[in-house]
């Protein structure tokens, strides 16, 4: 089976850059196959990349999007049939529509082939700017991205990247957001967001399941009458075996991405307010990797009582989960200063 990656992103966002470190760093050992579509005549980019070893399939004159529907699928297909590679990356042209290459894919009916990302690289510097001037091809691009790679963020204050990702976020609700800067990563972490292997849900879901681990082996109950947040499960909680219910029926969630910058005591106060069972609800586990302070990266863990707090490697975004019952999740931000 071949996975295909889709690079989307406006005209001067750093695909080709991402494109490069992914090989360089992701991709290692991998049979790859990049096809790119420049709008115009000549594809500029595929010098850039042939010292990479990867075998160029260019169409130009065209949008990937438009004109060239048609001789995109039949090239795909010709790549599978000739190179039978491991992954093939497709960067179409940055003033195409992502919606289209997906659909394109699909299209194909190959069993050979399987979709495995859309990523969008987003200038988080110009972001607002080419919403407002661009906005038919740009937010297409942002809407249908499974995951949104910010470039060119280094030396962006905490204002302006809260502002571009809440813009962001307002045409699409669930993908994973890259905030930090590409130097700090390796190609293999934006890889594991790109597929959807690690991000907020799925850290939520893990940290779920150790809390109703932990919950069962010390016997808690958790009979509980409390008032839910609207984005919380809303059930009646009564009284649970733990035997027979599944962690989403016994606990809230809180969960928060942030490309803002801690100082080690700020982690500390924070994980401090989550024991006041009267402003917080009942915390029965937190676990958080966020920017510190001089590159540095703060990770975390919570039980009650025991707070952890060491430096560790850079993650791809800020991002703090805690779980428990009856949880105010609007006290808590405040704690951590993302209200």
């Amino acid at each position: 089976m071949t996975k295909v990656d889709i690079f989307s992103g406006f005209l001067g966002a750093g695909k080709t850059t991402l494109i490069k470190k992914l090989i360089e760093e992701a991709y290692d050992g991998e049979k790859i196959v990049l096809i790119e579509n420049e709008f115009g005549e000549i594809g500029v980019d595929s010098g850039f990349l042939k010292d990479t070893g990867v075998q160029i399939n260019e169409m130009n004159s065209g949008c990937i999007c438009c004109t060239l529907v048609g001789d995109f699928g039949r090239a795909l297909n010709q790549v599978i049939e000739e190179y039978d590679p491991d992954r093939i990356l497709i960067e179409p042209s940055g003033v195409g529509k992502l919606s289209d290459v997906i659909i394109a894919v699909r299209d194909l009916k190959n069993e050979r082939i399987s979709l495995n990302a859309a990523a969008t690289v987003v200038d988080a510097k110009k972001c607002r700017i080419y919403m407002a001037n661009f906005g038919e091809f740009y937010k297409n691009q942002v809407e249908h991205a499974g995951s949104i790679i910010l470039s060119h963020t280094d030396g962006l204050s905490e204002e302006k990247m809260d502002r571009c990702v809440s813009d962001l976020r307002k045409l699409n609700e669930s993908a994973s957001i890259v905030t930090t800067s590409w130097d700090e990563l390796d190609g293999g972490d934006i890889l594991e967001i790109m597929e959807q292997r690690k991000n907020l849900s799925g850290e939520l879901d893990k940290l779920k399941e150790e809390a109703h681990a932990h919950a069962h082996a010390h016997g808690h109950d958790h009979d509980h009458d409390h008032d839910h947040h609207d984005h919380h499960h809303d059930h009646d909680h009564g009284h649970h075996d733990h035997d027979h219910h599944h962690a989403d029926e016994i606990f809230d969630e809180m969960g928060a991405e942030t490309a803002h910058q801690f100082s080690e005591e700020q982690v500390r106060d924070a994980l401090g307010g989550l024991s006041n069972f009267a402003e917080c609800g009942q915390v029965l586990r937190a676990k958080g990797i966020v920017a510190g302070e001089n590159g540095k990266w703060i990770h975390f863990d919570y039980v009650p009582g025991e707070p952890e707090i060491r430096e560790g490697a850079a993650e791809t975004t800020g991002r703090i989960c805690v779980i428990g019952v009856g949880l105010d999740e609007e006290r808590i931000r405040e704690l951590f200063g993302l209200a």
